[in-house]
């Protein structure tokens, strides 16, 4: 197998707008559009309120189990794609899965802006969801596929900071140009179509000869990677962690309208303010730990570092509930949540158990992360239906990110004792 050669600006650029599309489809509709759409279904004017958590909660939690599902089988599809059966401009194995999921993530976002009743709305965020996982498995796929180690944790990186960008582009197209909810999702879904369509295409995709594919094995059982030790513990971690940050962040706009009692349009600005904060710390977190991770490795450690930074942000808030202290907290979770990201899914490549089921394995990782975000508000809706408030969704965004680094503990760094050997491929641009 041929050692991965050093990737150029042009490769890193295409697959940072890849990522940014990706989260603006999945993150924009969770901090803003599905919350304004379904209050106006179902609160009677902010009468039920709680009613219109819940529902919101488990319409997210109802996507994220069909997104369980669909990103590992799309990874595992995608390793065992023959492209030899496609036209060239189709590649190999992963560009028809990134095509696939943008168009789908496209499609289903219009359908969900023109639904009007929360059963039709939860149908159509299903379809968002399965067309998120399949386009996330194809992406990130190509981190080991084209990348050498020592290059994992800046893609990582752009992975990390794409995600705060893309909720901060979303949010902020949306509150600056006063879109409604319908004009919002399709402004989403004309980005997704054409910007993930030019990243498909732009992004090398070799065709990999048979002998390499994850078809005919024998000589394993199926879906062994679960057997692994070290990258079951690294699972764990990541899933209850983004659990912690999904409860810190995903309920913020239900916490400015009902925690903090500020109207409606003072909710949605104060909303983009606190995105922002998040943002600015997220990127500047995943740029400085990926580059420290890549040069010092012990990403292990960063990871674990990252998630107890990110648990001080709940306490913040829990112990002074005031608008400038969820700015603090926003500010910490910001930092903890992009170096976890970050350097957690470079460490997450490391433990890759088997090189021809890279896919299905980096789908199962985009899972955990992605069914985090998704459980995080069903979770947190349970939580304030219980209490009547949220000061329980912080206290267990903090013990749910110190459960989540101690998981990661459990995994064991794996070192490359010896140099890497093998041809060397052209500079991939």
């Amino acid at each position: 197998m041929n050692r991965p050669a050093p990737i150029g600006r042009r490769w890193m650029t295409l697959f940072t707008l890849a990522w940014l599309v990706i989260w603006m489809a999945q993150l924009t509709p969770l901090q803003l559009l599905l919350p304004l759409q379904l209050d106006s279904q179902t609160s009677d004017d902010g009468d039920r309120w709680i009613h219109s958590v819940v529902v919101s909660g488990l319409i997210l939690g109802i996507g994220a189990l069909v997104g369980v599902i669909a990103g590992p089988l799309a990874g595992a599809a995608s390793d065992r794609t023959d492209g030899s059966r496609f036209p060239s401009w189709l590649g190999g194995r992963r560009r028809v899965w990134a095509l696939g999921g943008s168009w789908g993530m496209a499609i289903f976002l219009a359908l969900t802006g023109l639904a009007h009743q929360p059963w039709l709305v939860a149908l159509c965020w299903v379809g968002v969801s399965v067309a998120v996982a399949v386009a996330s498995a194809a992406f990130t796929a190509m981190i080991p596929d084209q990348l050498a180690p020592d290059q994992r944790g800046a893609a990582s990186a752009s992975i990390g900071s794409s995600q705060a960008l893309g909720i901060v582009l979303g949010v902020g197209t949306v509150v600056v140009l006063g879109l409604d909810v319908l004009p919002g999702y399709l402004v989403l879904a004309g980005l997704v179509a054409v910007v993930g369509t030019w990243a498909s295409f732009g992004l090398p995709d070799r065709r990999v000869p048979r002998s390499e594919l994850a078809v005919d094995i024998t000589d394993r059982p199926k879906w062994a990677s679960l057997r692994d030790r070290d990258f079951c513990w690294m699972l764990g971690g990541r899933l209850v962690a983004n659990i912690g940050n999904a409860l810190g962040t995903s309920l913020f706009l239900f916490f400015l309208l009902y925690g903090l009692h500020q109207d409606k349009d003072a909710a949605e600005d104060n909303l983009l303010l606190l995105i922002v904060v998040y943002t600015i710390f997220v990127v500047g977190s995943s740029i400085v730990f990926g580059m420290i991770s890549d040069r010092r490795g012990h990403r292990r450690m960063l990871t674990v570092v990252a998630a107890m930074v990110q648990a001080c942000s709940g306490l913040v808030i829990v112990l002074h509930t005031t608008y400038t202290m969820t700015m603090i907290g926003a500010a910490l979770m910001g930092v903890g949540y992009g170096a976890f990201m970050t350097v957690g899914l470079a460490f997450a490549t490391d433990l890759l158990p088997h090189e021809e089921d890279h896919g299905r394995d980096l789908g199962i990782v985009n899972v955990t992360a992605a069914l985090g975000q998704l459980i995080g508000p069903m979770l947190g809706a349970g939580l304030v239906a219980a209490v009547g408030g949220f000061w329980l969704v912080f206290v267990m965004a903090c013990v749910l990110s110190v459960v989540g680094g101690v998981m990661t503990l459990g995994a064991r760094e794996k070192r490359a004792d010896a140099p890497a050997t093998g041809t060397t491929t052209p500079l991939i641009v």
